[in-house]
């Protein structure tokens, strides 16, 4: 059997993007997992009222996994929730069965900050916050 490849260490701390963020601690290679986004598997249908209070407060924790299924990041996340989004990001996320990879879009630097885009869908009410004078809202 394979010897399964630790993830690499990440780090919380301040974002200048956005309240808190997610940082390489260590080098990470393209296309490696970094994270998995944990959280309440929750019905879309059980979703929308957590995602209009979220969404009222400037945060979005609520990750649709396909038609039927969401994660609620808020309710028994991870630091995986903490990831900003950005119009031009790092990472990428790969939904395998109910799980939400994290996985790097390039090689990112120790000490660079985690992003991906967060694709919302529908209403866009937040404004983006990935660069000085981003017009566009997620």
């Amino acid at each position: 059997m394979p010897k399964l490849r630790p993830l690499p260490k990440i780090t919380r701390r301040r974002s200048r993007l956005h309240g808190f963020g997610v940082f390489a601690a260590e080098p990470i290679t393209k296309n490696r997992r970094i994270i998995d986004y944990a959280g309440e598997l929750i019905r879309n249908s059980d979703s929308e009222a957590r995602e209009e209070r979220y969404n009222a407060d400037g945060a979005i924790w609520v990750f649709r996994l396909n038609r039927v299924w969401s994660r609620d990041g808020y309710v028994n996340g991870n630091v995986a929730r903490f990831i900003n989004h950005a119009c031009t990001s790092n990472c990428w996320f790969e939904i395998v069965d109910k799980t939400i990879w994290i996985r790097a879009s390039r090689n990112i630097r120790a000490g660079e900050e985690l992003t991906f885009d967060y694709m919302t869908v529908g209403k866009r009410t937040i404004p983006c916050r990935c660069r000085p004078g981003c017009p566009n809202f997620i």
